[in-house]
């Protein structure tokens, strides 16, 4: 799809009025990213909320909230699974769909590109920032009506917590997908490159395998999944000393039981939450740069 005309005479004529008046490159590019930001911003609101896609995070999120309805504190399996369950959720959804971006925008990036009608960090920076909020509204919506049907933690801070570590890991997943489009550039191989990648980071998040074998073992600590199953966690238990105690988890005849088990492999020693908010930032901003950088090296035909 060729870029609008509208679109076009805006651009050039932006660069005609610096040309003009001599003023410096910096006004130009913030003045690139301005018309390049509301661009994204028309295009990407009709992709956002497309009534199928708004359908389908809604249905998740009711049977989500049917399934776990008004579970219990101590209902440490079924809550951990819930939380696993959203954390799948919003890894896979975000990364599957960002991982389309660069390869099917490729044909009018480099036409756009080769005419010099922007530069590539303004073009870069305006589609990170026209896609954040457009990428943080479904996963509000679906926390909201999941969190308080499930009736997880009932404190507005607990709520505002999980909801920021959720906005968050959003925004992670959308930065892989992203980096993996940008690198490989062709729309079928990404998509199942990182259908591969989150399958890997699922397996080894910590739920489903305590044990993972020692030649898989450091995948986890690469594993975007891991790092917001264990925040969600700490959110909602914490330690694990006081569920430990509610359930008679300590020094009694209950400390094999399910429950406890559960307690004792997946909340008792476990990786600090400041490891797993640094790790999730440093992913944040080293799967974008890692894009810039994959978009670099694409040539543009002079």
């Amino acid at each position: 799809m060729a870029p609008p005309p509208a679109f076009l005479g805006r651009l050039n004529s932006i660069e005609n009025a610096y040309r003009r008046s001599g003023r410096g490159n910096t006004s130009r590019w913030f003045s690139q990213f301005v018309v390049l930001m509301r661009r994204s911003l028309r295009e990407r609101r009709h992709e956002a909320f497309d009534p199928l896609r708004v359908f389908q995070v809604t249905a998740a999120a009711v049977l989500a909230g049917l399934m776990w309805w008004r579970s219990e504190f101590v209902d440490v399996q079924d809550r951990l699974g819930l939380l696993f369950f959203v954390t799948i959720f919003w890894g896979v959804f975000p990364s599957f769909n960002s991982v389309f971006v660069f390869p099917q925008e490729r044909a009018i990036f480099l036409k756009e590109r080769a005419s010099g009608m922007y530069s590539l960090s303004s073009y870069f920076m305006a589609r990170m920032v026209g896609d954040m909020p457009m990428e943080l509204i479904l996963p509000t919506l679906f926390l909201t009506l999941t969190y308080w049907m499930t009736r997880l933690r009932p404190e507005l801070g607990a709520y505002l917590l999980t909801l920021l570590v959720i906005l968050g890991y959003v925004l992670v997943s959308q930065g892989l997908g992203l980096a993996l489009g940008a690198v490989i550039m062709d729309a079928k191989k990404a998509s199942t490159i990182v259908t591969v990648t989150m399958l890997a980071f699922l397996l080894t998040g910590g739920f489903y395998v305590h044990k993972v074998p020692y030649c898989l073992a450091w995948i986890k600590y690469i594993s975007t999944t891991f790092y917001c199953y264990r925040l969600l966690i700490h959110i909602q238990y914490g330690d694990g000393q006081g569920i430990s105690s509610t359930l008679g988890c300590r020094g009694g005849s209950n400390t094999r039981n399910a429950r406890c088990m559960f307690v004792e492999q997946d909340m008792a020693g476990q990786i600090r939450p400041a490891i797993s908010i640094c790790m999730l930032l440093l992913m944040f901003f080293g799967y974008r740069a890692l894009a810039y950088l994959a978009l670099r090296r694409v040539k543009v035909a002079c």
